[in-house]
């Protein structure tokens, strides 16, 4: 039975203890990744390699533990799309948590690179 007195997600993930967080998402153009930071701490990462002027290849998003099941890479995600597409590029997408956020929003389905695509999601 649940308990109506806390807040959980649709994936049962208790979030009534969990604070709001002020982040802040970063573009390291010389370390290639953008971070998302909470103060000074950097609490989460998306590593790319670019690929040419208009593409960049983005690998592996990774999330501190504690702060995890918190919408911390959901969030760095969707901000790194959406300064991808105010740069004007495309991407071509090795890491599965992007795979799996674009497929769930198809408004950034416009930034997979036709011609190189990355990884697809399993049917």
């Amino acid at each position: 039975m649940t308990d109506p007195t806390k807040s959980t997600t649709n994936k049962g993930i208790d979030t009534s203890r969990a604070e709001p967080l002020d982040l802040t998402v970063i573009n390291d153009e010389q370390a290639g990744v953008y971070g998302a930071f909470v103060g000074d701490r950097e609490i989460a990462g998306l590593p790319y390699t670019v690929a040419g002027p208009d593409r960049l290849v983005l690998l592996a998003t990774s999330v501190f533990p504690e702060f995890r099941h918190r919408g911390v890479g959901t969030e760095l995600v969707r901000r790194a799309l959406d300064d991808i597409r105010t740069r004007g590029k495309t991407v071509t997408v090795m890491c599965p948590i992007v795979r799996s956020f674009v497929d769930d929003n198809p408004r950034y389905a416009d930034l997979i690179d036709a011609q190189h695509p990355g990884v697809t999601r399993p049917r």
